[in-house]
């Protein structure tokens, strides 16, 4: 992994995972399973995909109701508020890819104040694209901005975000985590997302 605080601060459109990455990571993934009924081993959002509509209809429902209330408490992470409007600041584009619901995205982003800094329309949730690892999402932003995916930046705290940086071409900041987990995956590794913006902030100019 390539160390190269002029290259990232030359990156002009940022693409954020939203749960876990700009806010404090409050799911209980495990939680959710058991009250739906899902194995431990099984992703949540293929699952319910592939169930029979009225039931699939069912969970979903639950899952949002459940999901409103995580996004409308949501806390920002540590850096997170300065990271962004550090970019904003810049005049980058910024974008949100999340496996979450776009409307449940808007919430946490103006609960943890941070809307202002994003374009709705570039916000982008699990009903405008394929959920992460899948890379539409990073295409979709892409083909708004008019540039080549491999000029955007994916910032996650996930595998999928990585991942789906990987396979769009893009390059992928892991963050929130003390270590680097994926090292086949992340370009670069902070530990927060302050991190990431003091190297920002130190080849500002």
């Amino acid at each position: 992994m390539t160390s190269a605080p002029q290259a990232l601060a030359g990156r002009r459109h940022w693409v954020f995972d939203l749960d876990g990455t700009l806010t404090v990571a409050v799911h209980d993934f495990a939680a959710i399973r058991r009250a739906l009924g899902i194995r431990d081993d099984e992703d949540i959002l293929a699952h319910i995909a592939a169930l029979p509509a009225q039931e699939a209809r069912d969970k979903r429902a639950w899952l949002l109701e459940h999901e409103r209330g995580l996004a409308q408490a949501s806390r920002p992470a540590s850096g997170a508020v300065s990271l962004v409007r550090t970019l904003a600041a810049r005049g980058c584009r910024l974008g949100i890819l999340t496996r979450n619901l776009r409307e449940l995205a808007l919430l946490s982003l103006e609960a943890i104040g941070l809307a202002d800094c994003f374009d709705p329309a570039d916000v982008l949730g699990r009903e405008d694209a394929p959920p992460k690892p899948d890379p539409a999402g990073l295409h979709c932003l892409a083909g708004r901005w008019r540039v080549d995916p491999a000029r955007l930046t994916m910032v996650g705290d996930y595998a999928h975000d990585l991942a789906c940086a990987r396979a769009a071409g893009a390059q992928a900041v892991l963050v929130n985590l003390p270590r680097n987990r994926w090292p086949d995956l992340a370009d670069w590794h902070f530990a927060d997302c302050g991190g990431l913006a003091a190297v920002l902030d130190a080849t500002a100019g």
